[in-house]
């Protein structure tokens, strides 16, 4: 089976893309861009043995990031060949939900939670797994798509067609992120939250298209209608 003959967002593709992960022009790297976006917005270690959760990790893309902040790195997905190759990147990794994370309530200086958000049923569980999980004080990382016809236009019906953009199903615009929604959650769970929209830099991706450069940098935009990302602590 080919993940073109999958229905969108089934979790089935990751494993068929396993190879994708670390391809900085594969069919995932846009994933390489944000993941060095989240790690911008991540303190160093306040201690040693510090703990960063990755929710969705994936093929762990965080873990060089997490390495150079200081801190063990532990990352959570259903899928097992994602899993298996982020062990390799230095990830300690749990299959697991990111529904039910088999961790202790407030283990986690930092959670992150990054393109996970449009891909489930119920993104407020997942934001209440990530409260749970944080401790006092803690950084919360999150980015996902708006649910809005502009972000399904941009999304799916563009972005699958570029380079550098989503591969062709990954994405369901039924589950896109509601955010008054999302941002009505994270103050019942007792999470600031403080969301920004993100913009892939357009000198930089012409830059990566022609190999001149090997990432592009996202920049912020002053509508969260699109790609957002969401940066805050827990009270």
């Amino acid at each position: 089976m080919t993940a073109g003959e999958l229905r969108r967002n089934d979790p089935a593709q990751y494993d068929l893309l396993t190879d994708q992960w670390w391809e900085p022009s594969g069919g995932f790297a846009m994933l390489h861009w944000l993941a060095a976006s989240r790690a911008e917005h991540i303190p160093p270690a306040p201690h040693p043995g510090a703990l960063l959760v990755d929710l969705a990790c994936g093929g762990g893309l965080m873990g060089p990031h997490a390495a150079r902040l200081g801190y063990r790195h532990v990352g959570v997905d259903l899928g097992r060949p994602g899993l298996e190759l982020a062990r390799d990147h230095g990830m300690l990794p749990v299959q697991a939900s990111v529904l039910a994370v088999p961790l202790a309530d407030g283990c986690a200086d930092v959670v992150v939670a990054g393109e996970i958000l449009e891909h489930v049923e119920d993104d407020v569980a997942v934001l209440a797994e990530a409260a749970r999980l944080l401790r006092p004080g803690g950084t919360l990382v999150i980015d996902a798509i708006a649910a809005t016809r502009l972000a399904e236009l941009i999304a799916v019906r563009i972005f699958e067609r570029l380079p550098g953009g989503p591969p062709p199903g990954i994405h369901d615009p039924r589950l896109f992120v509601d955010r008054r929604r999302l941002r009505a959650a994270a103050d019942r769970l007792g999470l600031e939250l403080h969301l920004v929209g993100l913009r892939p830099s357009l000198r930089d991706t012409i830059a990566w298209r022609r190999g001149r450069r090997p990432a592009v940098r996202l920049k912020r935009l002053p509508t969260t209608a699109v790609l957002f990302a969401g940066y805050g602590r827990k009270r």
